[in-house]
């Protein structure tokens, strides 16, 4: 099977962003935003199975493991050791890595679970990066039997899927394949041609995701109330030191500079001073900045944000305090750069208005207690489950 056939054997639905996608330490990947969460404890995001159908559409995917369940579903009864009896079928292609209350999860199901954490392999000669190896797979083995314990779960409550979502699903599933040959060869490759093996795992992907959604994601809600409350209960999480936002154009000659190299910074930084004294706006100053500045900022319209007041030198803070949103500064130089700044803004030290930090303090929550509900039903669904790993 191809990298890409089996990427698209791995996303079932193109719901639910919370199972899948955030990052492995990797902030800025847009990836793995839940899934470190249970794995690793940790926030932010990660990606999912499909990735670019995921990055595309910003939900979640949901990953279907090579084993699945029977069609006909008898009640789960509890053994001897007090874990629930699920029916299953042989496991899929792959050897056992798991088992989960009888269920096998396979050396397949392990695989496709790295690649929906770590979607770029395939620029990292088709796997994890060594050093990252170990923790991949333990956090990927640790989710598969998750998701496993989830669906054994739904079965013991006898959750079921309304016709019309499993029919919008199967729809969903079909569509991510370009071509028909590319689909029958992925449904012959993983359940041997058989549409009814196929449309039970969908199923099985269907229960999961209702699992998460019923005892995480609607509990995690946080309301505006709860929010406020507790902005008022930790004030002194919302001071914000004294700030100025600003954007800046510098000109760095090379290290060790000759006079030849510092009288040449000097003529570029006094050309680029008139212009930037002319510019009127915040976009004509970002343009001047991207066109002649050489500092890092550069390519972000010079803008630095806003940032501490003692975390700018000394002659920089004494002329922003002397200015107004809008200007320009003088030349100013710093050891053998110069530079130059505009003013966005001056802000004050102080407590944060609500309204400023409402939206990501709800996030914030949100992602906080959806950790702790997460680590919880783990935590339950393990105590009583048999679990071996192979």
């Amino acid at each position: 099977m191809t990298g890409s056939a089996q990427t698209r054997w791995a996303v079932i639905t193109a719901r639910e962003l919370a199972l899948r996608v955030p990052a492995l330490g990797a902030k800025n990947l847009l990836l793995w935003v839940d899934r470190q969460i249970l794995r690793f404890g940790q926030n932010d995001k990660k990606i999912i199975g499909l990735v670019l159908l995921a990055a595309a559409l910003s939900v979640q995917a949901q990953v279907v493991a090579s084993h699945a369940p029977t069609l006909a579903v008898p009640s789960a009864t509890a053994t001897s050791t007090g874990a629930a009896s699920v029916p299953t079928l042989p496991p899929g292609p792959g050897k056992p890595v798991a088992r989960v209350n009888g269920a096998i999860l396979t050396e397949r199901d392990l695989i496709r679970e790295e690649q929906a954490i770590f979607p770029y392999q395939n620029i990292h000669n088709g796997s994890v990066p060594k050093a990252m190896e170990p923790e991949m797979r333990k956090g990927a083995l640790q989710m598969i039997i998750f998701e496993e314990l989830l669906y054994q779960e739904a079965l013991r409550e006898k959750r079921t899927v309304a016709p019309e979502r499993m029919k919008q699903a199967e729809i969903e599933f079909r569509n991510q394949f370009p071509t028909e040959q590319e689909y029958n060869q992925v449904v012959q490759n993983e359940v041997h041609g058989s549409q009814q093996l196929l449309r039970e795992k969908i199923r099985r992907s269907l229960l999961i995701e209702q699992m998460l959604k019923t005892e995480v994601r609607e509990k995690a809600r946080v309301s505006e109330a709860q929010a406020r409350a507790y902005y008022k209960a930790n004030p002194e999480k919302f001071r914000r030191p004294e700030m100025f936002s600003i954007q800046t154009i510098s000109i760095i000659p090379p290290p060790n500079p000759t006079k030849d190299n510092q009288e040449e910074a000097r003529k570029k930084a006094e050309s680029a001073i008139k212009e930037a004294k002319a510019t009127k706006t915040y976009q004509a100053f970002g343009l001047l900045a991207e066109r002649v500045s050489e500092d890092d900022w550069h390519v972000n319209m010079g803008d630095r944000k806003a940032v501490e007041r003692d975390k700018l030198p000394p002659p920089v803070v004494k002329a922003a305090l002397a200015m107004k949103p809008g200007q320009v500064s003088d030349l100013i130089q710093l050891g053998p750069a110069y530079t130059l700044f505009r003013l966005n803004a001056h802000i004050p030290a102080g407590t944060i208005p609500f309204d400023e930090v409402k939206a990501k303090l709800i996030t914030d929550m949100q992602k906080q207690k959806t950790e702790e509900l997460r680590s919880a039903l783990n935590k339950k669904l393990r105590k009583t489950a048999k679990i071996e790993v192979l």
